[in-house]
């Protein structure tokens, strides 16, 4: 087993993140293609993990020009690795992959076990190899162990790995055990997970969940022909409905059927090895139950044998071909929204001069009726790839004056004493925060109390959130604005955490005004950006004012809507801006959320609270109006 010190820490921190309820990684709007993981025959050289690439689930091609992804000999006690299964983890970002350790020269009843292997990105791979009879107490006529694969039981919160096995002269029998929180060993005795009533062997098992219901796919071996099926509520209990007849689509031997749902689909796909002639079947479903050969539509450079399919984001795509290489002929796009995988909202965006790198500092989306407790941010180089940077600060552990609803934050980098602090303004419990840190991924530490929980002077309505923090490159002071369903301002002080309360403005432009204000400075005009209507409206969208001040009043101009929603493109929803300008130039972006894509517009209020992050261009006549911005995918 090899692991480094680097490789423990991600797991863990990976771990105790998925424990804390913190959310990582792409969800199913952010696929953009397939990794197939795969074996290529009975050959030693061949006993190998070959990775291929799919952007529509049809057409794959090898990576790594079909040579293997991982040496077998130094993951292995035989040699030699069968039949991969692999297995994107509840938090989104880890990777687990379990094999057959077997070389076939040896006979098929040769191997005594499987190796467990983790990754945080699919390049990368931890692992540990496992000898069932050195492993387990009474195991000692046992012949062969095979086809592991990996499934989450949300009843038990743990990894099952399920296998067949078989013992003496006996059947071959679906087996289990959970895996420990490292993936590198199992901390229960093996047990039955299914045994067909008649008794007979079953191997290759293969279980997909739907709809609250596990269904377990499985090969009939030294009986019958081919792949069957059986179901149950609870993978445990024993209970299994078997069903009737056969689901292969072919009369020839089959065997390694798994079965995989295509992105932002209903519809999924059966695949099996048809291993006397060389070649996979692909068939498609739309319940799991009747299934039609699409053979025809299948295009693969490589002949694989026993594999399993996942979905991939386009960032995945892109370090798996940066590592191995790109196919010609599988397009995909390098530059696109959403801009980051995943559930976020309220985009602050922000070039620091300390690390020289830009930074998106957003809402946690993704929680029912905006319930997020924690912010994070992600940095970039160069405003396309971007790194999770991770929970920068947590409300229920860091914020006990505002433990919950931790919205819509802004920060800003000054010089203090030569060097850069970073002050974070943030919602939480519908009153306003600070935190500060050295550095723009944190620690951050709250100042220990709101910094805005009361109402302007002679205001009643509207709530105390979504702040912006700007400052005044002509006076060299500070501003914090804030308000919904009102805008106010206040002068900061220079501490930073603390405002002039004498300075306190409202400045609400119009009726428009909702909230999520942002202000910028250009060739002597100040900027106000708001978002109108409701978040959970298809109409949110952003207008704009200028001033001369940066405590206003604010001028509305005549034509000032600039983002909107475009049905033709399927774009919903956009609003809550920030803006970039990128340093020492004139170019200017619009960083922003949408409702998600394609299936926001289809939630109701939901969509309100499942939005997505992008960028677009910003651009300014010579007038210096600002240009309507066209919402691109």
């Amino acid at each position: 087993m090899r692991f480094t010190v680097i490789a423990f820490l991600l797991m863990n921190i990976t771990a105790s993140a998925y424990a804390q309820g913190y959310r990582q990684g792409p969800t199913d709007k952010d696929f953009a293609g397939y990794l197939f993981a795969y074996f290529k025959g009975n050959a030693v050289a061949d006993e190998a993990v070959c990775f291929a690439i799919s952007t529509d689930g049809y057409t794959y091609r090898a990576l790594n020009g079909n040579r293997p992804i991982l040496d077998s000999k130094s993951i292995s006690k035989t040699g030699g690795v069968r039949d991969p299964h692999i297995l994107r983890a509840e938090d989104g970002k880890t990777f687990y992959m379990v094999l057959t350790d077997m070389t076939s020269a040896k006979g098929w009843d040769s191997n005594r076990g499987m190796v467990l292997l983790k990754s945080q990105d699919l390049l990368h791979w931890s692992h540990r190899a496992i000898d069932f009879q050195q492993r387990f107490s009474g195991q000692e006529d046992l012949k062969r162990v095979w086809a592991p694969q990996t499934i989450f039981d949300a009843a038990a919160g743990k990894y099952m790995v399920y296998w067949s096995m078989q013992h003496g002269n006996g059947p071959d029998i679906i087996y289990y055990a959970y895996a420990n929180k490292d993936f590198t060993d199992f901390e229960t005795e093996p047990k039955v997970l299914f045994m067909p009533k008649n008794g007979k062997s079953c191997i290759d098992g293969d279980i997909i969940e739907k709809n609250g219901l596990f269904y377990l796919f499985y090969k009939t071996e030294g009986h019958g022909n081919g792949i069957k099926l059986a179901m149950t509520d609870s993978l445990t209990s024993g209970k299994w409905i078997e069903q009737p007849g056969y689901k292969q689509q072919t009369k020839d031997a089959v065997e390694g059927s798994s079965v995989f749902r295509r992105n932002q689909s209903d519809q999924y796909i059966l695949m099996y090895d048809v291993y006397g002639r060389g070649k996979y079947q692909f068939c498609t479903s739309d319940d799991l139950d009747r299934f039609k050969v699409i053979d025809q539509e299948i295009d693969m450079d490589f002949h694989p044998r026993h594999g399993a399919i996942i979905p991939l984001s386009r960032e995945e795509l892109i370090r798996l071909t940066a590592k191995w290489g790109k196919p010609k002929d599988i397009p995909f796009a390098f530059k696109k929204n959403p801009i980051l995988d995943g559930y976020y909202a309220d985009p602050d965006i922000l070039y620091a001069n300390k690390t020289k790198r830009y930074y998106i500092y957003p809402t946690s989306d993704g929680f029912d009726g905006w319930g997020g407790f924690y912010f994070k941010t992600f940095s970039s180089a160069d405003l396309i790839h971007w790194k999770d940077e991770g929970v920068i600060l947590e409300l229920k552990k860091e914020v006990p004056w505002g433990p919950r609803h931790a919205w819509a934050p802004t920060i800003t980098e000054k010089k203090v004493k030569g060097d850069y602090t970073y002050y974070y303004y943030f919602t939480a419990a519908q009153k306003i925060g600070v935190a500060v840190a050295d550095q723009p991924t944190g620690p951050f530490k709250d100042s220990g109390r709101p910094l805005i929980d009361f109402k302007p002077p002679g205001l009643s309505g509207g709530q105390e959130i979504d702040p912006a923090v700007f400052n005044d490159p002509r006076s060299g002071k500070s501003y914090l604005y804030w308000g919904n369903g009102y805008l106010a301002v206040a002068e900061l002080n220079t501490d930073m955490v603390s405002i002039k309360k004498n300075t306190i403005k409202v400045l609400t432009p119009d009726k428009t005004f909702r909230e999520g204000v942002y202000v910028i400075f250009r060739n002597g005009i100040y900027y106000f950006l708001w978002s109108e209507d409701d978040t959970r409206s298809e109409n949110y969208r952003v207008r704009y004012g200028t001033s001369t001040s940066p405590d206003g009043p604010i001028r509305v101009p005549e034509n000032n809507l600039i983002l909107q929603k475009d049905p033709g493109k399927g774009i919903y929803g956009t609003g809550h801006n920030s803006v970039l300008q990128v340093p020492g130039t004139d170019e200017w972006y619009i960083v922003y959320h949408r409702f998600s894509y394609p299936n926001g517009i289809r939630m109701g209020d939901a969509a309100g609270f499942h939005r997505e992050v992008c960028m677009d261009r910003l651009y300014f006549d010579t007038n210096g109006q600002i240009v309507p911005v066209i919402p691109t995918h």
